[in-house]
């Protein structure tokens, strides 16, 4: 899944939690804070993706088509801060849709990104440095 549409699709489900009375603080304060850095990144890009963000949009597919190119274009979906806001967004707001990208948060160990290969990552111990020589 490229970084657009895991952004499109936080910004989806925080739309369809975040008009539930029952959401969470944490749901909530997580998709103003993915729109308010969305806006402060895209603002100056175009007025109409301004607007677009004012809107809560409960379908993926209509964020990918309002703002998709101007978060590609700005190089909003290479900024790891909003790549970061949206994966918790989308943990917290629809984790079994989270489960099914294989996000999860907790986990990466720093590995964030697309992999378009097998990948293999080893998180041993680190090994102690060589003390220094005496002589």
């Amino acid at each position: 899944m490229s970084a657009v549409e895991v952004i499109t699709a936080a910004l989806a489900a925080g739309a369809g939690v975040g008009v539930k009375d029952a959401a969470s603080a944490a749901v909530k304060d997580a998709y103003s804070g993915l729109k308010a850095l969305l806006k402060q990144r895209l603002g100056s890009h175009d007025g109409r993706v301004a607007q677009a963000l004012e809107v809560d949009e409960t379908e993926p597919g209509a964020w990918q088509a309002r703002i998709g190119d101007a978060l590609a274009q700005s190089g909003a979906a290479d900024d790891e801060q909003i790549l970061e806001v949206a994966r918790r967004l989308l943990a917290a707001a629809d984790p079994d849709k989270a489960r099914a990208l294989h996000i999860d948060v907790e986990t990466n160990y720093g590995a964030i990104g697309e992999f378009h290969a097998p990948v293999t990552f080893h998180q041993a111990l680190p090994i102690p440095p060589t003390p220094p020589a005496v002589g």
